[in-house]
């Protein structure tokens, strides 16, 4: 099962040019950009760990790109995502967030029944990767 995290989690993963684009489509609508990663891909994980910090000032894509790339280089086998940041409401508000690299292999989660009383069934989702400690998660998972 691979994580559908994102604005384009159902699509084939994005070539660099791709990201570039929507790099570029962040920039043109004068919106921050950060790069965030993590081992830990859970649905309602929202706090994952940045890559320096938000691009405020950058008005090239190649300069977002050459962290993209900085961040794959460090951490090879986490999840790193994009995430384009709409200040017009003077707040911070996610407007585009795309993943740009996934671990090789994706071990999926499991979902959990648990019944309670009056026949209620709550369901909760684990991931395996969670199994093995933060920073081992993914190295050499088959």
């Amino acid at each position: 099962m691979r994580i559908t995290q994102g604005t384009f989690s159902y699509l084939p993963d994005l070539t660099d040019e791709q990201i570039r684009a929507q790099i570029q489509y962040c920039i043109e609508r004068d919106w921050a950009v950060s790069i965030e990663f993590t081992d830990d891909p859970h649905p309602r994980n929202a706090f994952w760990d940045m890559w320096a910090m938000p691009m405020f000032d950058l008005k090239d894509a190649a300069g977002i790109m050459g962290e993209v790339q900085a961040c794959r280089r460090a951490k090879p086998n986490t999840y790193i995502k994009v995430n384009g940041y709409d200040r017009r409401y003077t707040r911070q508000t996610v407007a585009l967030s795309f993943l740009v690299q996934r671990p090789k292999v994706e071990p999926g989660f499991r979902l959990d029944r648990q019944e309670s009383n009056d026949r209620v069934v709550r369901y909760t989702l684990h991931s395996y990767a969670t199994d093995r400690p933060a920073g081992e998660r993914y190295g050499d998972v088959e």
